[in-house]
């Protein structure tokens, strides 16, 4: 399947949707499901969600914008087709679905990037193929897209998918930009002569457990804004 029969099949499937839809497509309600996971329930730092790709692909922010781009896409796509035929599955199977679902998508996605960006491909290696075990799609497929149409289910799939993006970004600037030196490859360090007044790259925050701790100071950061947040006993 190529990637314009993709889109073409893609572009069917939403046109379906807006017929399917009475309420208004940008109605608050649906924004609130798109603007939320920014935010306030975010499913890396409030869900909990997705930690694993968020410290293995964020070295550089080519691959981690590649990784996001992908779950995102994967994401939208299997939670409007899981909606789709929701009603027709029966409940002791409906996660051998889900799983069927995401994997094919999965598939799909890897093809597309082994064929027009091969070299980030190699560079994501098996992490693309592992989006499958990400908790953020079953998440959302068993949380959400199996209660609603399918509307709302791609909107939920865009809020989380661009939660989820939003902190691999922060995360990968900051990782290369003090690690390595670039910015998406671009020598900044070099260019604004950090080296010459003796800066070095520090390579410890290359590393994973960088990214955990980056990711701690991102919720503390969070929930010392969003009161809201902090868990009490």
């Amino acid at each position: 399947m190529t990637a314009l029969a993709i889109m073409n099949t893609i572009s069917k499937m939403l046109k379906l949707i807006r017929m399917s839809e009475k309420e208004p497509l940008l109605s608050k309600k649906y924004l609130k499901l798109v603007k939320d996971p920014l935010n306030e329930n975010n499913p890396i730092t409030v869900q909990v969600l997705g930690i694993c790709s968020a410290l293995a692909v964020t070295v550089k922010m080519k691959p981690a914008f590649v990784m996001a781009v992908s779950l995102m896409a994967v994401l939208a796509a299997s939670n409007v087709v899981y909606s789709l035929v929701r009603n027709y599955i029966p409940p002791r199977i409906r996660i051998i679905v889900q799983l069927t679902i995401i994997a094919t998508m999965v598939i799909l996605v890897d093809e597309i990037l082994k064929a027009y960006v091969y070299e980030v491909s190699k560079q994501l290696s098996v992490f693309v193929g592992l989006i499958i075990t990400n908790c953020i799609l079953m998440g959302r497929l068993e949380a959400f897209a199996m209660a609603n149409k399918p509307w709302p289910s791609f909107m939920d799939a865009l809020g989380n998918g661009a939660g989820y993006s939003l902190i691999l970004i922060i995360v990968s600037f900051i990782r290369e930009l003090f690690g390595s030196g670039t910015v998406w490859g671009y020598p900044v360090m070099e260019k604004l002569g950090f080296y010459n007044t003796g800066y070095e790259n520090n390579g410890f925050i290359t590393l994973p457990p960088f990214a955990l701790i980056l990711l701690g100071i991102i919720i503390w950061v969070q929930r010392s804004r969003v009161r809201k947040l902090i868990e009490t006993h």
